[in-house]
């Protein structure tokens, strides 16, 4: 018989770099967790994407247990890495930080496809566009 899901969590950590400190010791503790446990699961199973914000689903049964999915660093993310520049635009809508081409967005939806909610290389292309204008960034 399967075991019966009490809660899903969802957090975004450094990959490699997880700490029992917030936000994973309020996100488990309240659900009875081993939250040692998870941090040295987590920080072994993203060893080596050292540096990355890593999104992680963390399911928890109601005997305590969990098991976890670790996802794609987030589009932002993967957009600042590429352009090479640290957070984005104070004033997206005024100020541009840089530009981004449409072969570069293809490139980072065809690494984040698994994750959005299409299959289509082009309209993921058009998300991580979306995305590079919130950021101040101008997309060509």
């Amino acid at each position: 018989m399967a075991k019966k899901i009490k809660i899903l969590i969802k957090i975004a950590l450094p990959a490699g770099g997880a700490t029992p400190a917030p936000p994973v010791g309020t996100a488990l503790g309240p659900h009875g967790l081993n939250i040692m446990e998870f941090v040295k699961a987590y920080n072994d199973r993203t060893a080596e994407l050292k540096g990355q914000i890593i999104p992680v689903v963390i399911t928890v049964f109601e005997d305590k247990t969990f098991t976890f999915i670790t996802k794609k660093p987030p589009v932002a993310e993967m957009i600042k890495k590429a352009m090479s520049v640290e957070k984005g635009s104070q004033k997206p809508g005024r100020e541009k930080i840089g530009k981004l081409t449409m072969d570069q967005a293809r490139k980072i939806a065809e690494d984040k496809l698994e994750d959005l909610n299409t299959d289509d290389i082009e309209q993921g292309a058009r998300v991580v566009a979306g995305t590079a204008r919130s950021m101040g960034i101008e997309v060509s």
